[in-house]
């Protein structure tokens, strides 16, 4: 369409320059000198005068100037204001027939009217056929606006880079179940003639990073059917109605070529609970959008041979409709992986990786609970680039275990501070280590580390020796003491506190809260859940039925000051009742900066737990500078079960 307007203002164009000139009448102008020379050898026909300016036309066309000049018989002048000459008699002696009319401008009053009009009346003769060609084209789908509603999903290629189950692990259940989906479009009759239909939607939910996009990728990789993928951002658009369009022409190219897959990225983008939000052009676009979906999945017109698959990390959020049977049948949680899963995970990262061969992947993946897919894949190239960058040909064990302290803290700076500041961040971090090998079922130390990295001072690791799914009221309140030790051992060797403690206070503050308001760990709350889960807090309208009273938040706060309060006295008195071997285990990362697990129990005096080695993957950041400090903490206390 821009073409071809384009191509019309082209050829107006064209046509002001062809036809005006043409239409205007061209003069040589002449000094009134040679005027006057023309007069005196009887060369002037006619003279039309009107003021100073003289026009007329000459017995024989001349050339001024001489040489590249005009030529013409056409001529006109200006007469000086102080001529004396008597120009009239002069005239009339030489028969030269002489007017008084309007002198000529060179365009005649139509062609000024029609160069005002013509633009006009193309653009009204192009809108015309534009909308003649809607009106023919609209029946068939068409229409002048047609493009914007046409679906912009993309078609899988298989001759491109293919992915196959082969190269999803670590989420076996969710690839079990969609390989029952895969075999339904490859194999249908075995279903069918058991009475067997199979599902119209497949709900792929989780937590970021855990492989939902991936296991679409497998799916389409793994199916002999037209896959088209898009992402839900793409359907809405500024004009109301555009949503709705390409969701109709999504799934009617999916019908011609049915079976087919659908694939709706980030679904949570227009899946949102009708109602929700504050009425608007682009909410009422989202919701149009979604009621075509609805629509399309189960309408009147049915849907056969067609299966959405999409995916979220808020399903949550999303609308009832969307999630009932006969629309989204199947709801897949693609967890984060377990051990067994992260090491499944990291042997196929690590196919084209050259590792050294004391590079035991068993040891990472049990050293990396809380990490999904994605966390490990960074793990691996960054790695691989630590390796890169010295010069190495293989890819050692210490590139994996910088490589993680760098996702975690970042790079190590180059910073100097002064010695007093240099011990009071190991003995903060000293208080962090001590207690985290002093609390019944605590967390392993695996490293402690004064060498500032990222915003951080210091940090001290600590990891599980497995997956933990459930944890008990002991083991959170030890993890509270933990994080008040770096405090702690600031206010019983110092006497007073320093700004280094903030990213402890907030981790505490935050998890007592989760325990009092939550989890019910309060006699004096009762077990009642009052808080909503991390994330969800949007989602409670305050004066609902679900947003918490007053006296109630008045009572958590209460209780988490409560809770805080009594864990930061059992830190420091653990610490008081241990100050020797607190010194001693400063007094080793003074002098060594970095201390593995086995130096730092053997600085501290105390027996190393049974371990299987597992590497370093969590724990306490700190920065007594006063900066804002990393969150490094990866002891990842679950939502609920």
């Amino acid at each position: 369409m821009w073409k071809i307007i384009l191509l019309v203002l082209i050829a107006e164009w064209l046509l002001w320059i062809a036809i005006l000139p043409s239409h205007s009448t061209t003069r040589v102008t002449l000094p009134y000198t040679v005027f006057s020379q023309q007069l005196k050898a009887n060369n002037i026909s006619t003279v039309n005068a009107q003021g100073s300016t003289i026009q007329g036309t000459l017995r024989h066309a001349i050339t001024y100037p001489a040489t590249k000049g005009t030529t013409s018989a056409n001529f006109q002048t200006q007469r000086p204001t102080f001529a004396s000459d008597n120009l009239l008699a002069e005239l009339d002696k030489k028969g030269v027939t002489v007017t008084a009319k309007p002198v000529s401008t060179g365009t005649s009053t139509f062609m000024t009217l029609l160069g005002w009009f013509l633009p006009v009346i193309l653009i009204f003769v192009l809108f015309w056929w534009l909308m003649r060609r809607a009106a023919g084209t609209t029946g068939a789908g068409g229409g002048m606006f047609s493009a914007f509603g046409q679906s912009k999903a993309k078609r899988y290629d298989a001759s491109n880079e293919r992915t196959t189950f082969a190269d999803v692990a670590g989420i076996d259940e969710a690839t079990d179940e969609l390989a029952e989906v895969v075999d339904f479009l490859r194999h249908p009759d075995r279903y069918r003639r058991l009475g067997g239909r199979i599902p119209r939607g497949v709900l792929l939910t989780g937590p970021p990073g855990t492989g939902k996009t991936l296991l679409a990728r497998a799916v389409a990789g793994e199916a002999d059917v037209p896959f088209f993928s898009m992402s839900a951002s793409e359907f809405v658009e500024m004009i109301v109605g555009v949503g709705a369009s390409r969701v109709r022409d999504l799934f009617a190219h999916a019908k011609q070529e049915a079976p087919a897959i659908v694939f709706i990225d980030e679904l949570d983008a227009i899946g949102r609970q009708r109602g929700a939000g504050a009425l608007s052009g682009a909410n009422d676009e989202r919701e149009q959008t979604l009621n075509q979906i609805l629509t399309e999945m189960d309408g009147f017109t049915g849907n056969e041979g067609v299966i959405v698959l999409a995916a979220t990390n808020r399903p949550e959020i999303l609308d009832p409709a969307l999630l009932r049977a006969g629309r989204f049948d199947r709801r897949i949680t693609v967890n984060p992986p377990d051990q067994d899963g992260r090491l499944k995970i990291l042997r196929v990262h690590t196919r084209g990786v050259p590792l050294d061969p004391s590079v035991d992947l068993g040891a990472i993946a049990s050293g990396t609970p809380g990490m999904v897919g994605a966390d490990l894949r960074n793990l691996v190239n960054e790695a691989a680039l630590g390796a890169a960058r010295r010069g190495a040909t293989t890819v050692s064990p210490q590139d994996f275990t910088n490589a993680l302290e760098r996702i975690l803290l970042g790079a190590a700076r180059r910073i100097v501070i002064s010695e007093e500041e240099r011990r009071r961040t190991a003995y903060h971090e000293s208080g962090h280590a001590l207690l985290g090998m002093l609390q019944p079922g605590a967390d392993p130390v695996r490293k402690v580390s004064i060498i500032p990295r990222g915003r951080a001072l210091g940090v001290t690791f600590q990891s599980p020796e497995s997956d933990r799914y459930g944890y008990g009221e002991t083991y959170l309140r030890g993890r509270l003491v933990g994080l008040m030790g770096g405090r702690a051992a600031e206010q019983l060797v110092y006497g007073e506190t320093t700004t280094g403690a903030e990213s402890d206070l907030e981790q505490a503050t935050a998890l007592a809260r989760q325990m009092i308001g939550r989890w019910g760990m309060s006699a004096h709350l009762g077990l009642v859940s009052a808080l909503p889960r991390p994330g969800e807090e949007g989602l409670v309208l305050p004066g609902s039925a679900a947003s918490p009273s007053q006296r109630t938040l008045e009572l958590i706060d209460d209780e988490v000051k409560r809770l805080t309060d009594h864990c930061y006295e059992q830190a420091l008195n653990t610490l008081s009742e241990h100050r020797p071997q607190l010194d001693r285990l400063a007094e080793a990362l003074l002098a060594r900066e970095t201390l593995d697990e086995a130096d730092a129990y053997a600085a501290a005096g105390i027996p190393l737990p049974a371990s299987e080695g597992a590497l370093a993957a969590g724990g306490v950041a700190d920065e007594p500078s006063g900066e804002a400090e990393a969150d490094a903490s990866s002891h990842q206390v679950p939502a609920a079960r």
